[in-house]
This record gives C-alpha cells, structure tokens and sequence, in this order.
C-alpha cells in the first residue's frame, strides 16, 4: 500500500495555504483577480486536454463511440448528482467546518468546495494515484502537488483558509484511489483509465468557467461521471 504522493500533495496545500492566506491580502484586488482568472484560463486549458482522450487512443481504437460514452457517462453522472445533491452535500461539509473552524463569510465554503474538486479531478491526479499504488512510484503526484501548492497559494489568496481543508478530500479520495489501485490492479487498464481523464477534463472544464465568473457550473453533482464512464468502457471490452 502506498500512499506517498498523497501525503506530499497534502503538504503542499497546506503550505500553499497558508502562505496564500497570510500574505494574500497584501496583494491588490486587482492583481488577485487576475491571478484568479489566469487560474481559470490555466485549468481551461488542462480539462480541454485532459476531455480530447475521448478522441485519441486507446480509447478510440477501443470503440467508436468513445465520445458518446464519455459524454453520457457525464449526462448520466449529472443527472445522478443532482439526485443525491453532492455538491450540497460538499457545501454543507465545508459549513460545517466554517462554523469549527473559521468566521469566516460564504469564501470558505467556496474555497473548500472549488479546491477539493480542482485538486481531485485531472489526468494527474488519475494516473498519479494509480501508479503509486501500483507501483510505489509517486512521480507524477510530486508534479501535481507543485502545482496544487502554487494553486493552493493563489485560490487562498482569493478564498482564504477553505483551500487548505480541501486536503481531507485529497487524503480521501486521492488516498482511496492508490489503495484500491494495489487491490484491484488488473482493472486499471489503459482504456479505463482513458475514460476517467476524459470525463475528468470535461469536469475541469466547468471548474474553469466557475473561476472566471462565467457560469456557476455545478461540476460536484458531475462526479459520479468518473466511476461510470470506466464501468461503461470495462463492460465494452469485455464484450
């Protein structure tokens, strides 16, 4: 069982944080709106990269209904978040924690909820978590939690403390992620885990309109995309 990507991707947030959040306010609005919004240009730019796996091997080779199942799998995924309310859910988990932990106004459960999805939804986190588990090899998480910490930095300069609780998130679901990769490794194969990053990049792609202030997109209710686009795919080449 390894889980070393995750702890130094946990690291790094809380440092990102916490210099975001001590020194953040002495920057100008100005300057930390735009730092915001070249964040949300940035992760625009990784979800369109992270959605065109649909479009490429292996998964294109697989079927060619590649695009049809990932975009289903996010309808679908939708429609079933909606039902549960999980973006709620993640609302209230981080009202919950205001109340414990800050005085803080609705910017904390912002933070708390726009970081655990942006830090947990993306090609790198996927790949990352599985070759750690796999392997041992926590490469690709030390590369994502540079950026997570410069990302942590600049959402807690704009968000406040929010940001740094979202290393529960981190724990659990990237954690999660590298124990089940050691249990389970012969399910991972390159066309599930295809499927993962592409719907992961259509999700990040709604995180990026939310940071520029475009479309309050509720990409938390999206999530279960990411478990039914892999199924929906597995079942595909077993047939």
């Amino acid at each position: 069982m390894h889980v070393t990507g995750t702890l130094i991707n946990v690291a790094t947030v809380l440092l990102g944080t916490a210099l975001g959040s001590l020194f953040g306010s002495r920057l100008p609005e100005r300057t930390r709106e735009t730092v915001m919004h070249a964040l949300g240009i940035a992760t625009l730019a990784i979800g369109f990269d992270g959605a065109l796996a649909a479009f490429r091997p292996p998964l294109s080779t697989l079927t060619r209904a590649s695009v049809v199942i990932v975009l289903g799998s996010v309808l679908i995924g939708g429609v079933l978040g909606e039902a549960l309310r999980i973006e709620d859910g993640l609302e209230r988990a981080g009202e919950a924690l205001r109340r414990r932990f800050a005085r803080g106004g609705s910017r904390f459960v912002e933070g708390f909820v726009v970081a655990s999805i942006v830090f947990c939804v993306g090609p790198l986190t996927i790949l990352g978590s599985i070759r750690d588990g796999l392997t041992g090899d926590y490469q690709l998480l030390a590369v994502k939690s540079l950026l997570d910490g410069f990302a942590a930095l600049a959402f807690s300069s704009a968000l406040g403390w929010g940001v740094g609780f979202s290393v529960i998130t981190i724990s659990v679901y990237q954690g999660g992620l590298s124990v089940a990769a050691s249990s389970v490794a012969g399910v991972f194969t390159d066309e599930v885990v295809a499927a993962m990053t592409a719907a992961g990049g259509l999700l990040i792609i709604g995180i990026g309109l939310r940071l520029l202030e475009l479309r309050k997109v509720r990409v938390g209710n999206m999530l279960p995309a990411l478990v039914i686009a892999p199924v929906v795919v597995a079942m595909v080449r077993a047939f």
